[in-house]
């Protein structure tokens, strides 16, 4: 079955009708869903729903343009949480991203490195968002990285920089994009790196793969991003699920 490694249905957008679509994912073929944390009421939120849902894990972590909430009272909070929560699996999501450049860089590169060195502590994967800052996040992930597993989620710079994180022993996080017109780089990484080092995704509720393009996202809509993934590789979209949830199972210790 599907494993969706990347959603956000803390988000507002769900509110109308969450329980009933996460409900509904076993008939749409998703078997397992990694909800992540963007800031502490979405850890939060995601901690209440790993109670309710056999199905769904979680990430735990502060996303760069959420740092700012961050002091040493809220580590310490989101240490014993991701130490302590058996369905937490992840540190994520963590990065930084310059395209907004919400919170200094300074401080979005101080809280990317200590949620790494947490991740290493507690043995955990890492989900890793990285915007506009290719090289930034290459080296601290390079110098502070060494060793840990993950997803680079929603990537999006070249084949080459794919190919230096798979080097490092990380994944590539992969969602609608790579079905757009304007996905052509994201399709070429799909074609040159191997289908063991691919995560399925959809950063939901954005980023809806087309037919659904602009539409609200959601973890059904991964088929066809498998589809899509299943073109480029000359294999079957039973194949890429199949692959892809093993590969997500053996990242996330699942």
């Amino acid at each position: 079955m599907i494993f969706e490694t990347h959603a956000h249905y803390s988000d507002k957008q769900f509110d109308p009708d969450r329980e009933e679509l996460l409900l509904s994912m076993s008939g749409q073929n998703v078997g397992a869903i990694i909800e992540i944390g963007v800031g502490k009421a979405e850890c939060e939120a995601a901690l209440e729903m790993i109670k309710k849902y056999p199905f769904v894990y979680a990430a735990l972590g502060f996303h760069p343009d959420n740092v700012g909430e961050l002091n040493e009272e809220v580590f310490a909070w989101l240490k014993e949480k991701a130490r302590t929560e058996e369905k937490a699996v992840a540190i994520g999501e963590i990065g930084l991203d310059y395209h907004w450049d919400v919170e200094p860089r300074e401080v979005q590169k101080k809280w990317f490195i200590r949620q790494l060195d947490l991740a290493r502590e507690l043995n955990l994967p890492v989900s890793i968002h990285s915007r506009d800052a290719a090289q930034d996040t290459l080296d601290i992930v390079r110098e502070y990285g060494q060793g840990l597993s993950g997803s680079l989620h929603c990537f999006s710079y070249s084949p080459e920089i794919a190919q230096e994180y798979i080097k490092l022993g990380y994944h590539i996080g992969v969602g609608g994009v790579v079905t757009f017109k304007n996905g052509r780089k994201l399709k070429e990484t799909v074609a040159q790196i191997p289908i063991e080092r691919i995560l399925l995704e959809t950063d939901c509720p954005y980023l809806a793969p087309v037919p659904y393009r602009g539409k609200r996202n959601h973890s059904g809509y991964i088929a066809y991003v498998a589809a899509e993934i299943a073109a480029i590789k000359g294999l079957t979209k039973e194949e890429v699920i199949r692959i892809t949830e093993e590969n997500a199972r053996k990242v996330f210790h699942l």
